[in-house]
């Protein structure tokens, strides 16, 4: 977007306190004066006060229609829960305004192919809330490796064991039980995890994967109210790259002890990896320790300061979107991406391996 006028934006779900408008888009725009927040809005005028009070936007409404009316507001930002996408992001493109949804766009596949084909009518741009995908340490890798860092690409690894969503939940987090509402082990913690690693080293070629679930009831922590879990919490991967390089994915939820995340690239010269907070260690020839890595600042792209890692991660996301970055990812690669999720269901039922259809 070429233009030296802030871009205006309204955040759908900035409700105060511990969420991630408030925790990650906001503090992530503060910074960047490619943007100015123009409006902000909550299920409650009173709350959607409060927000716009601490952050300094000028206008707050306690429904989203106003906020998506509203003519100051270029990019609408829809950020709340999974189930609750689907008409804020049809309203925002029947409206003809830029889009930055969440991660999963849609609770579906369905619905994430219809919006980008909205997206597409509507002519505007859009972006899907995979932010890690532009975190300096994850462009660093890339830019490592395709330079010759590792000689020739031989494997990449994906593990992703949290303690989140096992047989004990808030109640906020009653929905993810569900399959349907599309936030769960599959749809969000492989997605996230799985594209910070294949905007690296591009998609794969073929694939078998195994999708489980073995928490059929989950407690929820405030009340002891046993509820059904119809989702998966186990997913392992493993096939092929387009390059020839094998790839394995191992994501689990509820894990109890020993939670781990961490991306691995191994060559035929050496070796690199990320961890939890995408620092990156690595190391070339035979028998050495991975060491850090130093990732050069990049004046084109946003500084740390004081933001946190995921406010951080989000205004690269941000500052991607106003430099019309080709590395922003956009609701037609979120639909192209939930249909790999969905191919690894497939593969699990079925026990077939799959070979994914290249662009």
């Amino acid at each position: 977007m070429s233009t030296n006028k802030p871009i205006g934006v309204g955040i759908i779900g900035a409700s105060p306190g511990y969420t991630w408008a408030t925790l990650a888009h906001l503090p992530a725009l503060a910074t960047l004066p490619a943007f100015r927040v123009v409006a902000v809005s909550t299920t409650r005028t009173e709350s959607a006060n409060e927000t716009a009070k601490k952050f300094c936007v000028p206008r707050a409404f306690g429904r989203p229609e106003p906020l998506i009316e509203d003519p100051e507001v270029e990019l609408v930002v829809v950020s709340v829960r999974a189930p609750s996408h689907a008409p804020l992001v049809r309203a925002a493109l029947a409206a003809r305004k830029h889009v930055f949804c969440e991660w999963p766009v849609g609770a579906t596949s369905a619905d994430t192919g219809e919006f980008a084909v909205l997206a597409r009518e509507a002519g505007v741009r859009t972006v899907a809330g995979l932010q890690r995908r532009l975190a300096p340490g994850v462009r660093h890798v890339k830019k490592l490796i395709d330079e010759g860092y590792l000689g020739q690409l031989r494997s990449v690894n994906v593990i992703g064991s949290v303690p989140l969503l096992g047989a004990r939940r808030p109640a906020s987090w009653a929905y993810t039980a569900d399959l349907q509402n599309g936030a769960n082990a599959l749809h969000t913690m492989t997605a996230h995890f799985l594209d910070t690693a294949l905007s690296v080293v591009g998609e794969p070629a073929s694939f078998q994967a195994l999708v489980a679930r073995q928490f059929s009831e989950a407690t929820l922590e405030e009340t002891g109210e046993k509820i059904p879990v119809t989702a998966p919490d186990q997913i392992e991967v493993a096939g092929t790259l387009r390059s020839g390089a094998v790839f394995s994915v191992r994501i689990e939820s509820g894990k109890r002890n020993g939670a781990n995340i961490a991306w691995t690239f191994t060559g035929t010269e050496g070796d690199l990896a990320l961890g939890p907070d995408l620092a990156l260690v690595g190391a070339r020839g035979d028998g050495q320790p991975l060491t850090p890595i130093e990732v050069p600042a990049d004046p084109a792209w946003p500084a740390r300061g004081e933001l946190s890692d995921d406010a951080f991660q989000t205004a690269h996301l941000y500052a991607g979107f106003a430099a019309e970055s080709p590395l922003v990812p956009t609701f037609d690669d979120a639909a192209r991406f939930r249909r790999m999720l969905e191919a690894f269901v497939e593969s699990s039922t079925t026990g077939r391996r799959i070979e994914w259809p290249e662009r």
